[in-house]
């Protein structure tokens, strides 16, 4: 198993009290696999990624019962060993490549620093895998750019920088937080092709976070669905979009248009009503009172956990129900 997190919590607090932006979350990733891990915004995803990579403000407070990725015990790290972790065994796409890049230095300068320190590579040595990493990702001249600064490259072109600048530690997980949504639509889809050949060629493990459906149709493996700070399903890709085993998912999914099936200028279904405060405790299924099916029993804690076929469940009282 790449990455083994169980009842991962963080906290975060504010002037109105204790925001619990992540409240027990499951995440299995398997060597090579693909996860797209889906849901609205402010439903604690990237908090989750951050929390993986050790990057979250020293005052939040983050616990687990198991936080382990490949087969290394993360709770036990000191920060110095954490960032050698960074790089060489996880490393992020981050969603912004513009903010994420230094305008003042070279893309040579950008990419080549973290491998310099952590692996004491020489100049040359670091050039000659900036150059190969640019090449894979589909940069033209890859030697002269090197010399270049952000601002002389497209969207696009960044983006797929920011992908050499993950790949340059040789990372086993690369976690890929919405690396398409700044994107027009024919460039994301090229950066979803080179993200499933390089996963591929690879063999990386790929967290991919996003709220594109789309995208989880055309990259993923299996399908972490969250909401609220908790994993409401999980299945393989193909199961859940045949069988969706939880209201939400079900809402999310059929707010989607379908060629050839949604007529022309119809109004698209929405869910009702807006993601819960998490600032304090909430109790039961945070998403009862936006559901069309809860019940008295949704109010109470703890919300079962129903396996509904291999590799799927769904945390909801009323999982029979929605699969009749």
């Amino acid at each position: 198993m790449m990455l083994d997190i169980r009842n991962l919590k963080v906290s975060i607090p504010t002037d109105r009290g204790m925001l619990n932006a992540v409240r027990g979350v499951d995440l299995q990733i398997a060597k090579g696999e693909t996860l797209c891990l889906v849901g609205e915004s402010g439903c604690g995803k990237s908090l989750t990624a951050t929390s993986i990579m050790g990057l979250l403000p020293r005052y939040a407070k983050v616990t687990s019962d198991r936080f382990e990725m490949a087969g290394q015990d993360l709770t036990t790290k000191t920060d110095a060993k954490l960032a050698k972790l960074r790089g060489r065994d996880v490393a992020m796409i981050f969603q912004d490549p513009t903010s994420a890049l230094n305008p003042t230095l070279t893309i040579g300068r950008q990419l080549t620093e973290g491998v310099m320190r952590h692996e004491k590579l020489s100049r040359n040595e670091a050039d000659a895998r900036a150059i190969e990493m640019l090449d894979r990702v589909g940069i033209a001249n890859p030697e002269a750019r090197l010399t270049q600064y952000p601002h002389g490259f497209s969207g696009g072109q960044r983006q797929r920088i920011m992908i050499a600048s993950a790949l340059m530690g040789r990372p086993k997980l690369l976690i890929a937080d919405e690396p398409t949504t700044a994107l027009d639509v024919t460039i994301q889809a090229q950066i979803l092709t080179l993200l499933g050949q390089l996963q591929a060629d690879l063999g990386l493990s790929l967290l991919l976070i996003t709220h594109d459906l789309g995208v989880v149709a055309a990259i993923a493996n299996d399908v972490a669905v969250m909401y609220a700070g908790r994993i409401a399903e999980r299945a393989p890709v193909a199961d859940l979009f045949a069988a969706p085993g939880h209201p939400y998912t079900q809402g999310l999914l059929a707010a989607i248009p379908v060629p050839g099936v949604t007529p022309r200028g119809s109004e698209l279904p929405a869910i009702p009503g807006r993601v819960p405060g998490l600032i304090g405790t909430l109790q039961g299924c945070a998403f009862r009172d936006r559901c069309a099916i809860a019940g008295p029993e949704c109010a109470k804690d703890p919300v079962p956990r129903i396996d509904t076929g291999p590799g799927h469940f769904v945390e909801c009282y009323k999982a029979a129900e929605v699969a009749a």
